[in-house]
């Protein structure tokens, strides 16, 4: 049985040969490669465009501007690590372990290769693109901070811990954490941390943050202490 030739119509244009989402994420991967190579000064959207395999109308229709390309990379980047520390996942973890899980995804993110090109872009060339630091500042650093911030908010509320600033302890650990190697890591006299390395000092800021730096004679002294002077 013939169909209507009018029923039957060919969509107009060519077939889209991969979905957006698809494209998006080659493009993300391509500007990366981009702003590691060439800075941000020096990365071309046509360059983007090339890389990723696009039509630079693609490109624009996807991510409108380089600044827009920029916070992409810089959200994806963050949305790994954002995945890395699940709610779920943490809630089935004792405080100890899921603090560990934390700040070991954070340290990954943070010292990572990529990143540390990244953070050496935004110090060199925000006096030039100041839209390029307050990105990284709202996306990277508020956001991971924002999130670990919440993880003890939801502790404290649960009665596991007591932190009275959840925002100010975020920054603690976060400065704990990373720091040092990744100063080190950005002047170049240090390469980069293996996930060993990273794992020890997870372990140890963990350590300092729960129980402090205390013996452990004078921890339980501190707790004998109030059951003694009932007794006086």
């Amino acid at each position: 049985m013939r169909q209507n030739a009018s029923a039957v119509r060919r969509p107009r244009g060519r077939p889209q040969l991969r979905p957006d989402e698809e494209t998006r994420r080659l493009v993300i991967e391509a500007a990366n490669a981009e702003f590691q190579r060439c800075g941000y000064a020096g990365t071309g959207m046509g360059a983007v465009a090339q890389r990723a395999g696009v039509s630079t109308r693609t490109l624009y229709r996807l991510i409108p501007t380089k600044a827009d390309l920029f916070t992409t990379v810089v959200t994806d980047r963050i949305g790994h690590f954002m995945l890395a520390i699940d709610d779920r996942a943490l809630d089935a973890l004792e405080p100890a372990e899921a603090l560990q899980r934390i700040l070991v995804a954070y340290a990954r993110l943070t010292l990572s290769r990529e990143t540390i090109v990244i953070n050496r872009l935004v110090i060199g060339e925000s006096d030039r693109f100041p839209e390029i630091a307050a990105a990284y500042f709202q996306h990277a650093i508020v956001r991971t901070t924002a999130r670990i911030a919440n993880w003890l908010a939801r502790e404290t509320a649960g009665g596991r811990l007591d932190v009275a600033d959840p925002q100010v302890a975020a920054g603690v650990l976060r400065g704990m954490m990373v720091m040092d190697p990744q100063r080190l890591a950005m002047r170049g006299q240090c390469p980069a941390s293996t996930l060993e390395e990273i794992e020890e000092r997870a372990r140890i800021c963990v350590t300092i943050f729960l129980d402090g730096c205390r013996g452990r004679s004078v921890t339980w002294l501190a707790k004998v202490e109030p059951v003694l002077a009932q007794g006086l």
